[in-house]
């Protein structure tokens, strides 16, 4: 019984480091960016930093939302930085360009 409790208390030992480790090489987003690190009740907040210098504020908010919803995921600063965010990146018009601000 006693080794069951050794073994037991050595696994989740292990598996607790092995925790850490990946949230140390990243396997935790920070600020908000990379796919899928945002939630949605997140997306209003990001995409007012997102379109914040933006002469065309209201449909950067519109679409940025929008993509955000689908996304969940807003790329860093004001303008590019797109290929945080692959699926902002990539989501495209009807005529090819890109939908996401």
């Amino acid at each position: 019984m006693a080794k069951f409790f050794a073994i037991l208390l050595l696994a989740l030992l292990v598996i607790s480091m092995l925790q850490a480790t990946v949230l140390a090489k990243g396997g935790h987003h920070h600020h908000g960016y990379g796919p899928g690190s945002l939630k949605s009740s997140q997306c209003p907040g990001q995409c007012v930093r997102r379109c914040s210098k933006t002469q065309y504020h209201k449909p950067c908010m519109f679409f940025c939302q929008k993509c955000c919803a689908k996304c969940l995921c807003v790329p860093p600063g004001y303008y590019g930085n797109k290929q945080v965010c692959p699926c902002y990146n990539n989501w495209k018009t009807k005529e090819g360009g890109p939908k996401c601000p």
